[in-house]
């Protein structure tokens, strides 16, 4: 059973439940409205009797017989009028009056009401000259029955109209209620690999509905991204990775085809272990490219930001023994005063690959300088290099580009690609600034208030 017609189901029932309360209701309402009624004249009845054959000298049994015969009075009315002995001193169309007497004493207020098959009655004590006399009245409502007839039948009907009526609407308005959702399953159905890039319509994104499309079209942009980085991964892998594996699968070839000194098979080693280091460079720094672009989570911690930088400068130091790199740190106040939220290990490589940019397009002594504000700490790498092309600056930040003058020079395009995911994931800005044959500068800041809600 689908969920239109559950709901179609679902609103009938509930509908019909208060229709039928509320027609219950109403009927009992009714009931015992025209029911008191009915008594209030069953007591005037037995009162008007009463008196007439008591308090009225000049009326006895036989001229109220004639008077009630000859007024429009109750319908098959039946009255009783005996004295505190129990004799009857009067009687008017008896028929379920039998023990009269008994019914009489078993009550003890009065007056009391009674029902007999479809006759309401009533018993009455009238006093006079201080003696008790006791009236019995009862009668057909004839007008209560086919009001009640009549209301039954009306009720009946309404509900029976309001049920189709009901049902009819239940169906409509389910079928509206589903119909995004109809929309949502024929769109999703259009969604697979090869198709990511296609979004549901979110609407206004007020209801829970258009919030759902929302949040799974969030969800496609995620599995869009990881299919983008996993496919760019692989593109990449297998055109940066076949180079150097041909070149070394093709001097091991020749090596081995030719004979050759021991030097020879030491110089061939050596350069296939030069090649591999390489090579595992480019892995690794793949690998790590691919990490930051799939928005993995990572700690975050509190740190001093000039610790990743002094790590990063000694790994370079080692790379390059010869080289001078001058760090220059501006305190705002106090060392403690250097603090931001981010995680260590990715700062580290993000100042290590500019560091390392800076030493190997240039020959001078490079500068490293760490200052701070109320609102930022700035780190900046500066060299007096070859420079960057200016049209060229913004490309350089995408994953295996190259400055078209640093050709000559060893490297696979990837380290400003991880600095630039590192930034980003940082809630940091990175500035170039760089004129040919002059040097580079890139400084990163970092917004203080930003860092902590990362």
């Amino acid at each position: 059973m689908n969920i239109k017609t559950k709901l179609s189901i679902q609103f009938t029932i509930i509908v019909f439940g208060i229709l039928l309360f509320f027609s219950v209701l109403v009927y009992y309402f009714s009931f015992t409205s025209q029911r008191a009624n009915f008594r209030q004249n069953l007591l005037v009845e037995a009162q008007n009797s009463a008196i007439l054959l008591i308090n009225v000298v000049e009326v006895d049994s036989t001229l109220l017989q004639k008077i009630q015969q000859t007024t429009k009075s109750l319908d098959e009315v039946e009255i009783a009028i005996t004295d505190s002995t129990g004799r009857i001193l009067y009687s008017h169309g008896i028929k379920n009056l039998n023990g009269i007497s008994a019914i009489r004493k078993s009550g003890s207020t009065f007056p009391e009401y009674i029902t007999n098959g479809v006759k309401d009655g009533i018993h009455y004590r009238h006093r006079f000259d201080n003696q008790a006399y006791y009236v019995t009245v009862m009668a057909y409502d004839k007008y209560r029955a086919e009001s009640l007839k009549n209301l039954r039948k009306i009720l009946f009907w309404c509900i029976l109209f309001s049920a189709w009526l009901s049902i009819s609407a239940s169906y409509f308005f389910s079928q509206s209620a589903i119909k995004p959702i109809s929309r949502i399953i024929s769109s999703v159905k259009q969604i697979n690999a090869l198709k990511l890039s296609n979004r549901l319509d979110e609407g206004r994104g007020k209801d829970e509905i258009e919030q759902l499309a929302t949040t799974f079209n969030e969800m496609l942009a995620d599995l869009e991204q990881a299919f983008k980085s996993q496919d760019e991964f692989v593109s990449n892998a297998s055109h940066e990775l076949r180079t150097p594996l041909a070149v070394m699968i093709a001097e091991s070839d020749y090596i081995l085809t030719r004979p050759s000194t021991s030097e020879q098979y030491v110089e061939h080693i050596s350069g296939i272990v030069k090649d591999l280091r390489k090579l595992n460079q480019l892995i690794n720094g793949m690998l790590e490219l691919a990490h930051l672009k799939r928005g993995s989570v990572f700690r975050r911690t509190e740190l001093h930001m000039d610790e990743p930088v002094t790590n990063a400068i000694q790994s370079a130091k080692a790379k390059y023994p010869n080289r001078k790199i001058l760090l220059n740190i501006e305190y705002l106040e106090s060392h403690e005063e250097l603090l931001i939220r981010g995680n260590f290990e990715m700062l580290e490589i993000a100042f290590r690959n500019l560091i390392d940019n800076a030493l190997k397009f240039s020959e001078n002594e490079i500068e490293v300088k760490i200052s701070e504000t109320k609102k930022w700490i700035q780190v900046r790498v500066r060299d007096r290099g070859i420079g960057i092309p200016t049209d060229e600056m913004q490309k350089i930040l995408n994953p295996f580009e190259r400055g078209s003058n640093a050709r000559f020079k060893g490297g696979y395009g990837i380290g400003l690609s991880l600095v630039r995911q590192i930034v980003r994931l940082h809630n940091a800005e990175l500035f170039i600034n760089s004129n040919e044959n002059v040097g580079t500068t890139f400084e990163i800041c970092f917004n203080k208030e930003a860092a902590e809600q990362v």
